[in-house]
């Protein structure tokens, strides 16, 4: 793990908020070393006899894993080589496009330190799930769900990690009925490659609760879930040719160029020729 610190932003971050919220402290899970974040990583170095600078290195990095090491069990569930390698046979693509796919769509990985697979729950998703199951969501919106059930996007609420979970769960409340709890399954995104539940069915699932099954595997499972959406959604040729703008606009949104993903994905793969 790298040393990082206040004002770094880097997939590390996450992993040192896991840890840190499964010892007590309620952050928001995201890769921004932010102040909330250096206070805790402070507070955690003063309660465990470390220098208290906030910086976390080798040193803080191995009394975190120490501490944590029950949640680590999850390292089965990982993507290996020969995944990747038999992924880019399978739909004729160069390795070093799928490890750049792999590097910044998972951001790292697909499970949590808990062995979830890692989610992200869509409020203004599940306002347009419920209308699809005949359910008005302007019948129970109220201020106390106002976290999990929205009309327009807004990432004000995220909170990451398991955290996001919670909202999920919180949501699955709103109505009380199967089709409600389906609803909110339908609306986060899911695993390595973020797949939302409401795309199961069209990707071959049986159901969101198969798909919801299948993403709690392992990450060969969101290999496997990805390489459907590609399919379905006609976007191999895209990567086949390199066209990583038009990739990034299909599969990310227009929202896009404000991540860059297109040139992370550029960046990434010269990385691995």
């Amino acid at each position: 793990m790298r040393t990082i610190q206040y004002n770094n932003k880097a997939p590390e971050v996450r992993a040192l908020c896991e840890m840190l919220n499964k010892l007590g402290y309620n952050l928001i899970v995201s890769d921004s070393f932010t102040r909330e974040v250096d206070i805790a990583a402070k507070d955690f170095q003063l309660k465990n006899n470390l220098v208290v600078d906030g910086i976390i290195g080798i040193k803080s990095w191995s009394k975190l894993f120490e501490l944590n090491n029950q949640f680590l069990s999850y390292n089965s569930q990982l993507l290996s080589e020969n995944d990747l390698i038999d992924f880019a046979n399978n739909f004729g693509l160069e390795l070093a496009v799928v490890k750049a796919v792999n590097e910044v769509e998972s951001s790292g990985k697909g499970f949590l330190l808990s062995g979830k697979p890692k989610i992200l729950f869509e409020g203004h998703v599940f306002w347009k799930e419920l209308q699809k199951r005949g359910i008005n969501p302007q019948d129970y919106y109220n201020s106390n769900i106002k976290d999990v059930l929205f009309h327009s996007w807004t990432k004000d609420y995220y909170l990451g990690g398991d955290a996001e979970y919670s909202r999920m769960e919180k949501a699955m409340t709103v109505e009380g009925s199967s089709a409600c709890r389906e609803a909110a399954l339908s609306s986060a995104s899911w695993g390595s490659f973020q797949i939302m539940g409401y795309h199961a069915i069209s990707l071959g699932y049986g159901s969101v609760d198969n798909f919801v099954q299948k993403m709690y595997i392992n990450e060969k499972e969101h290999l496997y879930a990805f390489g459907q959406f590609l399919k379905v959604n006609h976007l191999i040729s895209y990567l086949q040719n390199k066209q990583w703008a038009e990739f990034a606009r299909l599969y990310n949104g227009e929202g896009y160029k404000s991540n860059k993903y297109d040139v992370k994905l550029e960046n990434a793969y010269k990385k691995y020729l």
